[in-house]
């Protein structure tokens, strides 16, 4: 009896010591434990929380080569585009193109990344691929080239890991940010930095992009739309790489710029724009003294449309915003952006300086009736157009089947003054392309903000691209 006892106390004791031994090891080795806790920084926990949320993105398109029998002429480029649908076949070349790019997942359940939009332009197939080297093909939901933010999903049997969205409205200048991304193809790269300023403006070759934060880390082709995380692991912005000439700087969307973005790609398709019915200019310093505004700095309403919820609301030409909300107005620019991060249905509180004194003017956005579109658009272009139809194609000689007809056209118009008349067809507005009255009623309300557009005009067997004034 006195042995078996003996040897069940000597038995516990191995197995208690080499469970000892185990912890031992393991506080040695594994990070959180032992040793390994005091070099465990808020980066390395942070990189940790996120990293399963970060992905890889791969797209694939086709791009048409023509090797035309006259290049070796020194064939001009102008010819080369008009002669293209003269080539035969055999002359002609495919090439496959890879943009590589990174994302994040902010809705495990039902698979969606946010990536930048220029990573995905002109793609054919998405691949994504996860942290554990999982594959999935991807769609698009949506996509903001003006944004440049773009929404994917993919079909996942398990939920997969998500990032939760932080805050970038109290982003500190010298606060730590990470970003993780995959720079040149290296999976899951993190640098860190600090924020370097906010509220930056940039400019690429086809547009100006506001409000962006900019950090001293390089932001390569690679990190482009992946996160950029706050201390804590927060997504506070979108990394990207849309500035050519940075070098040794970096460029993210701010995550509350980008929320009313997401929400709209998601349930949309698209970014709805927020009618606020007014157009404003900037203040020249001159009339900001002669009003004695408040720091000189502010934008006058120009015009208001009529039926508008600024109307509504009680604003009045000549009146100069200051603020929207906790947001100072200074420019053209400050109010176009500003004017993004809200989504129809939300209240806008615009502070303004009327007669001398401060007033708040609460204005209820909306979206743009599109019963107003026909309107609007003889109001911009100058023109009323109709459907294509057997007698309107008779009518004017029209042989397409895509677009619509102008029926009626201001002669003091841009378009009139360019040389357009009734009986032309429109077949594209900006790169919306336009089949029927409603793509151009939409595109009208679409583009309805912008100081031009290039239109899509057919006269006869004849296309020609003109920018019309709006």
């Amino acid at each position: 009896m006195h042995n078996n006892l003996m040897r069940i106390e000597n038995k516990t004791g191995r197995i208690l010591f080499t469970m000892l031994s185990l912890l031992f090891i393991l506080g040695f080795s594994q990070p959180g434990w032992g040793l390994n806790s005091e070099r465990e920084s808020p980066v390395v926990r942070a990189v940790r929380k996120v990293s399963p949320a970060v992905v890889n993105i791969s797209s694939s398109y086709e791009v048409r080569k023509h090797a035309s029998p006259f290049s070796g002429f020194g064939m001009d480029p102008f010819f080369e585009e008009f002669f293209k649908d003269f080539f035969d076949p055999r002359f002609e070349s495919r090439q496959q193109n890879t943009s590589l790019g990174s994302g994040v997942i902010i809705d495990g359940k039902r698979g969606f990344i946010l990536t930048n939009a220029h990573v995905i332009d002109r793609s054919g197939n998405i691949k994504v691929v996860l942290e554990d080297e999982h594959e999935f093909e991807a769609k698009i939901v949506g996509a903001d080239p003006d944004s440049d933010l773009a929404v994917l999903q993919i079909d996942s049997k398990t939920r997969l890991p998500s990032i939760e969205m932080g805050s970038s409205d109290d982003l500190m200048i010298g606060e730590t940010v990470i970003a993780i991304g995959n720079p040149f193809g290296f999976s899951h790269t993190v640098t860190t930095g600090v924020i370097s300023a906010v509220d930056r403006s940039i400019r690429s070759d086809e547009r100006v992009f506001l409000d962006f934060i900019q950090i001293d880390a390089s932001i390569n082709p690679g990190n482009s739309g992946g996160p950029l995380l706050n201390i804590n692991g927060d997504l506070i912005g979108i990394n990207t790489a849309i500035y050519a000439k940075a070098q040794g700087i970096g460029f993210a969307i701010p995550i509350n710029k980008a929320k009313k973005i997401i929400s709209d790609l998601i349930q949309f398709g698209e970014v709805i724009q927020t009618w606020i019915g007014i157009t404003v200019q900037n203040l020249d310093s001159k009339l900001a003294g002669y009003l004695k505004v408040p720091g000189k700095k502010g934008v006058m309403v120009k015009a208001l449309e009529p039926g508008s919820p600024a109307s509504s609301a009680g604003l009045k030409e000549g009146d100069i915003i200051l603020a929207i909300g906790n947001k100072k107005i200074a420019s053209e620019q400050d109010y176009g952006s500003v004017k993004k991060t809200y989504a129809a249905g939300d209240i806008l509180k615009a502070q303004i300086w009327r007669n001398g004194k401060t007033e708040t003017v609460r204005i209820k956005s909306r979206v743009f009736p599109m019963e107003m579109a026909e309107d609007l658009a003889l109001r911009l272009m100058g023109i009323r157009v109709e459907d294509l139809t057997s007698k309107t194609r008779r009518d004017y000689r029209i042989s397409v089947h895509q677009g619509v007809v102008i029926s009626e056209i201001d002669g003091r118009s841009d378009l009139a003054k360019i040389g357009a008349r009734s009986g032309d067809v429109i077949r594209q507005i900006a790169d919306a392309a336009i089949a029927n009255k409603d793509d151009f009623k939409k595109a009208i309300v679409k583009y309805r903000q912008r100081r031009s557009v290039v239109i899509l005009l057919q006269r006869g067997d004849q296309g020609y691209y003109i920018t019309v004034k709006l």
